[in-house]
């Protein structure tokens, strides 16, 4: 154990937060990063799963460790959540910003993903009810099944950020993630609070219209927190199937709060 874990190990951490808040003191500052840098390689693991081999986990760490830092200088510990339930969303976020802003995803498989997007979106308003793996095929051009699941597949990546993409925008201060809402992190502001309840609600809602199984992995993955390869063995299937369902799941949800953020929007 180190010298400042060693030193600040028995006392009272709602008192540290509350003495860095007011002194911005560097040796609790140091002593916060120590104790909380596990976090970010256990975020970071969560995310290299499914990621193609070009993403290397390093650099998913070396980006995470900037979400710790944010993190610890943005935490209000008057607020009712936890530093951990705060870092990890807040690290995760930062992985997730810096994927992109790479851009290591083609853009033919980019746009291919986008259309797929909008033929669920399509297709489903029209059917008023989830469509089937045979009903998407055929819209997009696939000569069969298995050639979709390939393509699912492929845009595996895509699926992993694109649920923390920004859903629903206000006031440029107040942008709100899907992460954060399963967070659900406090706000001083009333107003923000109640949108975001509100918007979580909307999230919870999509979640039910989807598929049995998808509805699983998605429950499973960013509720319980398992990995693909561990909610296969809970639905005793392969983790690639795993990948498949969750990307079509993300792009059913994807089509449907892309459709209620244009309502609001347009409020």
């Amino acid at each position: 154990m180190s010298r400042l874990l060693k030193k600040y190990s028995g006392i009272d951490e709602t008192e540290l937060w509350k003495e860095y808040r007011a002194t911005k003191n560097k040796e609790i500052k140091d002593y916060l990063v120590e104790k909380y840098s596990p976090l970010v390689k256990h975020v970071a693991g969560r995310v290299a799963i499914g990621m193609p081999q070009n993403v290397e986990f390093d650099d998913l760490v070396s980006y995470g460790v900037f979400g710790l830092l944010d993190a610890i200088e943005k935490f209000d510990p008057s607020r009712a959540i936890k530093f951990k339930t705060y870092a990890m969303t807040r690290i995760r976020g930062s992985i997730f910003d810096e994927l992109r802003s790479v851009d290591w995803i083609p853009r033919s498989i980019r746009q291919k993903a986008k259309q797929l997007e909008q033929v669920i979106g399509m297709l489903e308003n029209k059917e008023g009810q989830p469509v089937s793996d045979e009903v998407v095929a055929k819209e997009m051009g696939f000569s069969n099944v298995e050639e979709y699941n390939s393509f699912l597949s492929k845009i595996s990546g895509i699926s992993l950020i694109s649920l923390n993409d920004i859903w629903f925008l206000g006031d440029e201060n107040d942008e709100v993630s899907f992460m954060e809402t399963l967070e659900s992190p406090a706000s001083l502001n009333p107003d923000v609070i109640i949108e975001k309840e509100e918007i979580k609600n909307v999230i919870v809602e999509a979640i039910k219209t989807l598929p049995e199984k998808e509805k699983r992995v998605i429950v499973l993955y960013y509720y319980e927190d398992l990995t693909l390869k561990e909610i296969g063995e809970v639905l005793e299937v392969t983790e690639s199937r795993i990948s498949q369902l969750h990307t079509k799941a993300v792009m059913r949800l994807r089509s449907k709060l892309s459709r209620m953020k244009s309502v609001v929007v347009k409020r």
